[in-house]
């Protein structure tokens, strides 16, 4: 798991925490409902933070849809890792704090992009659904 070599105890500290609620729909949607809160009051306007935003929602969605028994094509090692990426950017005490102006939603971010990173071909998997469910339902 590449996430590891970071060597971040806050993010393994998330991972643990993930594990305690990955099979409790209830907990996952709650823990949905603080993203959803989250990313409201986080400031995306930088140019360089809007493809983060989508990649919140993404994982958002994902987590939903396996949450509502809708969506089950991925693996427990991939929703683990979706779910300690989204603990980490909701806990504001983290490697770096986010309360910092500037930097405190770097490693935030850099944990983001490499839990997509190494679950890109579950997350591709799960953008395909989600597509085919779009052009059924309509």
């Amino acid at each position: 798991m590449q996430i590891n070599s970071l060597n971040n105890r806050f993010f393994q500290i998330a991972l643990e925490k993930a594990s305690r609620i990955l099979g409790k729909p209830g907990r996952l949607i709650l823990l949905l409902t603080t993203l959803a809160r989250k990313l409201k009051q986080t400031d995306f306007t930088k140019e360089n933070t809007v493809q983060v935003k989508e990649k919140f929602f993404i994982l958002g969605r994902l987590l939903r849809a396996y949450a509502q028994g809708e969506y089950r094509a991925v693996p427990w090692k991939s929703l683990l890792l979706v779910v300690a990426a989204i603990l980490y950017f909701i806990n504001p005490i983290d490697l770096l704090p986010d309360l910092m102006p500037v930097v405190g939603l770097t490693d935030d971010f850099a944990v983001l992009f490499m839990v997509y990173k190494s679950i890109g071909a579950d997350i591709d998997n799960f953008l395909m659904w989600e597509k085919s469910r779009m052009t059924t339902s309509s």
